[in-house]
């Protein structure tokens, strides 16, 4: 199997730099299925080209137990697959993650790029290779592999080229999830890691792809579980499913250079999970809040973003899942989080249904998609812990908005995802902050996140509820509008 990865930005010898393979050397890596090599055909100047072959053993790959001739002749050591994305995983990890210790901006710079995969499976033709990889930036040229004689028509392979010019962790990332995905098989058995695996290589991505869900089946080994488990984490990055905050984590160190690279990547729309964090924190930090709790913190999203400005300086994380709480920990970094930071981060299982002396006497504390999930008949307990017993000067909570649902083509009734209990429209979500501000006594101002439709608001429905010093009349909720309405008392 081999595949090349060429750039002609100058000097293209900075290629060696991403992949930390010298271009000078030849080099060798074992493998469970064999043997990859990486090596350099051209490397000047104006043009650089890295090669990674791998060399499958072909009596590894049929020791164990077979049920069929196919176990001994099949294409495994000579097409593109989950073999080969396990060893570009392998031998260039580094790049893969996007880091480049030597040289930091070359990392999170585009260049153009040049893919090939001379010998690709791909299950469903050369217009596959393109509704996968077009979507992503990429011009794809996926020429069938004509079968001997020519009169039996096209092969399962083609002759893939890319080019684009993109981040190479993007390219690779890319690949790794493409190759198993195009082949629609994989080497290994398929468990729960492999969600995991997904969700981290599509990062920035996946959730927006036009083919998410083929893409996500066919990694998954169609597997029905997994699949839905992972469609689920995904959905939350463009609001169709706002379950779990995982794949828009923040790595806790950004580049600037990453930053500003991003920034002009116009083409991509932000998700909406993204715009989401964006707002509350803008909100929080507008109010100056210092002391801050992400109730319902789930895997961590938004508690990694508070880290990353010093100005809160306290940050709490609660979660009624012991779970959720372990996963965000992983994304956080906890374990290798730096002093000062972690100084600044508590984590601990908590209900919003019961009264909790720990989260009393914040600033602000934030329930983002949270309370979807509860039961209505259990919000009444959720009110009295959030507004009455802890009390913080402020409460950011943002939930979907039932009247846009119809500009996601959804049925009348239809939920964004299958554990919330409710979707409020905005006159729904109006008359219960009203009932809020009456009975803990704080002022309310709506807002909306998202590209906003005239006759349906915006995707997501912002309110930031103000303590006053005591209970007020109901505000006047008519005819709250996407954009700020203002304070209302």
């Amino acid at each position: 199997m081999l595949l090349t990865v060429t750039t002609t930005q100058v000097p293209a010898t900075d290629l060696g730099f991403l992949l930390h393979k010298h271009p000078e050397r030849v080099q060798a890596f074992r493998m469970a299925s064999g043997t990859a090599h990486v090596f350099y055909p051209e490397a000047s100047q104006e043009r650089c080209t890295a090669a990674l072959l791998l060399e499958v053993d072909p009596v590894a790959l049929v020791r164990g137990a077979g049920d069929s001739v196919t176990h001994y002749v099949n294409d495994r050591p000579y097409a593109a697959s989950s073999l080969l994305a396990v060893a570009l995983k392998s031998v260039f990890g580094t790049a893969l993650a996007g880091r480049c210790a030597a040289r930091p901006e070359l990392a999170a710079s585009a260049m153009p790029l040049e893919i090939h995969v001379p010998a690709l499976r791909c299950a469903g033709g050369a217009g596959l290779a393109e509704r996968v990889f077009g979507p992503l930036g990429w011009t794809v040229c996926a020429e069938p592999v004509p079968l001997e004689p020519a009169s039996w028509g096209d092969s399962a392979y083609v002759d893939l080229r890319l080019t684009g010019t993109m981040r190479l962790a993007d390219a690779l990332n890319h690949l790794y999830v493409a190759l198993p995905v195009l082949d629609d098989s994989k080497h290994y058995w398929v468990s729960t890691d492999e969600v995991d695996k997904l969700i981290r290589a599509g990062s920035g991505w996946l959730a927006a792809h036009p083919e998410k869900e083929l893409i996500t089946g066919r990694y998954l080994a169609h597997r029905r579980s997994l699949t839905d488990a992972a469609l689920a984490r995904l959905a939350e990055s463009d609001d169709l499913d706002p379950e779990e905050l995982d794949n828009a984590v923040p790595e806790l160190e950004p580049d600037p250079a990453e930053q500003a690279e991003t920034a002009n990547e116009a083409e991509r729309p932000v998700p909406l999970a993204v715009l989401r964090r964006q707002a509350v924190l803008e909100v929080l930090r507008a109010a100056g809040a210092r002391s801050v709790a992400d109730l319902g913190c789930g895997e961590g999203a938004l508690t990694a973003d508070l880290l990353l400005d010093s100005e809160f300086t306290q940050v709490i994380a609660t979660d009624v899942s012991m779970r959720a709480l372990a996963q965000a920990a992983r994304r956080l970094r906890l374990d290798r989080m730096p002093e000062a930071r972690r100084a600044r981060l508590t984590m601990f299982q908590s209900s919003l249904s019961y009264r909790d002396a720990r989260l009393e006497g914040l600033d602000a504390a934030v329930l983002m998609e949270v309370i979807e999930h509860v039961d209505e008949g259990r919000l009444g307990a959720l009110e009295r812990a959030v507004f009455g017993f802890a009390g913080p000067a402020m409460v950011v909570v943002t939930t979907p908005n039932r009247d846009y649902n119809a500009e996601y083509g959804m049925a009348e009734g239809e939920l964004r995802h299958r554990d919330h209990r409710f979707e409020w429209g905005r006159a729904e979500f109006a008359v219960w902050a009203a009932r809020i501000c009456m009975a803990y006594g704080y002022a309310v101002r709506f807002g909306g996140v998202g590209p906003s439709s005239t006759a349906a608001g915006a995707p997501t429905q912002l309110a930031v509820f103000t303590r006053r010093r005591a209970p007020a009349r109901a505000p006047d909720v008519t005819g709250t509008a996407v954009t700020w309405a203002g304070d209302s008392a």
